[in-house]
C-alpha cells in the first residue's frame, strides 16, 4: 500500500509492475539484469480517488496516461531494480499527492481608472515615437 496523504492511499492490487532490461550502461550487467520498472496504475478504476481528482491526475499524467486510464511510469535511472522500483512508487505518490490539490478559483477583477490612462499615455507616447521614424525631408 502506497500511502498519499492521510486520507487517500493506493491499494496493492491497483499496482502492476513489470521488468524489463534498461539501456544505457552497465556493462555485461544490463545485457542479464532485468532493472527497469515498468509501473502500471489503474487510476481510472481506482476507488481510492474522486472524479475530479482523476480529471486533474489524467491532465497532469498527460502522455502518460493510457486509452484505458491507466497512468505508465517507466524508471530506468539506476542499476538496481529495487531503487528503481522506490523511484517509481515515489513519482506515482508525488503525482497523485498534486492532482489532490484543487486549484483556487481565479476572481475576475476589473482593471483601475489609473491603470487604464497609463496604458493609454503608453500607446500616445509609443505613437509619437513611431511618427516620428521615417524620411526626413528637406525643408529649405
Amino acid at each position: 500500500m502506497i500511502r498519499i496523504d492521510d486520507n487517500t492511499s493506493i491499494e496493492e492490487w491497483e499496482l502492476t509492475e513489470q521488468f524489463t532490461r534498461a539501456s544505457g550502461p552497465g556493462g555485461q550487467n544490463v545485457n542479464k539484469v532485468s532493472t527497469a520498472v515498468e509501473l502500471r496504475f489503474e487510476a481510472a478504476r481506482s476507488p481510492n480517488l474522486p472524479a475530479p481528482v482523476k480529471a486533474r491526475l489524467k491532465r497532469l499524467a498527460g502522455r502518460r496516461w493510457t486509452a484505458e486510464g491507466a497512468i505508465l511510469l517507466r524508471v530506468e535511472e539506476t542499476r538496481s531494480q529495487a531503487r528503481n522500483r522506490e523511484i517509481a512508487r515515489e513519482r506515482l505518490a508525488e503525482l497523485i499527492r498534486r492532482a489532490l490539490v484543487a486549484p483556487r478559483r481565479r476572481v475576475a477583477t476589473r482593471p483601475t481608472l489609473a491603470s487604464k490612462r497609463r496604458r493609454l499615455d503608453a500607446k500616445t507616447h509609443r505613437g509619437a515615437v513611431k511618427s516620428l521614424r521615417g524620411r526626413v525631408t528637406d525643408e529649405e
